[in-house]
């Protein structure tokens, strides 16, 4: 890789959409070294707009332009996945590092292809998977390192919505169900922040396999998975997901068990966990989320490229979490 050898970290986005108003963007001037400094989306009124609200000197209608912003040296690319290789292949054609949004890309293949470009040019690339770096999955993963619940057995994975998903930003265009934007369905959005979790836990997945439905037909991507899948340490999972279920079968919980006891906490929403260990009495966990929830994750980013510590979400284990995926739907029922 080519050595990074600015002092700061100086920010252009491509695609300040939602996940830029308060996720991501603003964590950006409050980490040291590191600073916004312009932002790009092709639609001119909403980016001026963006740009006067949230103080970023310049903004841009066209990707190549910002990429080629000589004060620009690393490159957030949040656009749906559909955008994410190619604009991946622009930013490291002019060695600038890139941050992709999640899912790392619509397939497997992508991402390969977004790792190739990015090790041909010398640039890091690093995928927003940042529940990594959130407090309570970082204790977590501690607390099943240092054995406190024994050697691990399994994992199970239970995430249960109603049509209309409560834990999906409510959009005029909701491209995430669309395919050929996303990749698949809502499976593709949040079913990826829990299998690349514990691929942050257990390490990769060696092999997967499950089916995939469209039960509801409210629209073209599945609605439904399920599957199994094991870790390259030993670990089996199991994971059931149903984007069409009743309001009062609604559920987020992973459950780890090991041989001395059990973690049981949600993928989405407060920072809780719950730890139950034999004989003794279940313990309960609650830390504080940040406002800006990818801020430890950019935090860690900013540090690797400074050469003051490493970012745990890359595009290698980004694209794990691709291709478990495609294996958990590749059995389409109906």
């Amino acid at each position: 890789m080519q050595k990074f050898t600015d002092s700061e970290v100086r920010w252009g986005i491509l695609g300040v959409g939602n996940v830029c108003e308060v996720k991501s963007a603003p964590a950006m001037n409050l980490i040291p070294n590191s600073k916004l400094v312009a932002v790009m989306r092709r639609d001119e009124a909403k980016v001026k707009d963006y740009a006067a609200r949230h103080g970023v000197p310049k903004w841009y209608t066209s990707a190549e332009a910002l990429v080629n912003d000589p004060e620009v040296n690393a490159i957030y690319i949040a656009t749906p996945p559909n955008a994410h290789l190619e604009l991946s292949r622009l930013a490291a054609s002019v060695g600038k590092p890139v941050y992709v949004e999640k899912p790392m890309a619509r397939t497997h293949a992508e991402c390969l292809e977004m790792i190739d470009v990015c090790v041909k040019a010398g640039v890091p690339l690093f995928v927003a998977y940042y529940r990594r770096a959130l407090p309570h999955f970082v204790r977590i993963k501690e607390l099943l390192d240092a054995g406190a619940i024994g050697e691990i057995r399994t994992v199970h994975i239970n995430l249960k919505q109603e049509v209309e998903a409560d834990l999906i930003t409510k959009l005029a265009d909701n491209w995430r169900i669309n395919p050929e934007i996303a990749g698949g369905g809502y499976f593709f959005d949040l079913a990826s922040h829990q299998l690349d979790l514990l691929d942050f836990f257990f390490g990769k997945i060696t092999h997967a396999s499950g089916f995939s439905a469209n039960q509801a037909k409210a629209y073209e991507a599945e609605d439904m998975v399920a599957g199994s899948f094991a870790f390259e340490n030993g670990v089996l999972g199991t994971g059931n997901w149903c984007f069409t279920s009743s309001h009062s079968a609604r559920k987020d919980e992973i459950i780890i068990d090991g041989n001395m006891g059990q973690i049981r906490f949600p993928t989405f929403g407060k920072g809780e966990f719950k730890l139950i260990q034999d004989s003794q009495e279940t313990q309960f966990h609650d830390l504080p989320l940040p406002k800006h929830i990818q801020q430890p994750l950019i935090h860690s980013i900013v540090d690797e490229l400074l050469g003051k510590g490493t970012c745990p979400s890359k595009g290698i284990s980004g694209a794990r979490t691709n291709w478990a995926m495609g294996e958990l739907v590749k059995n389409r029922i109906g």
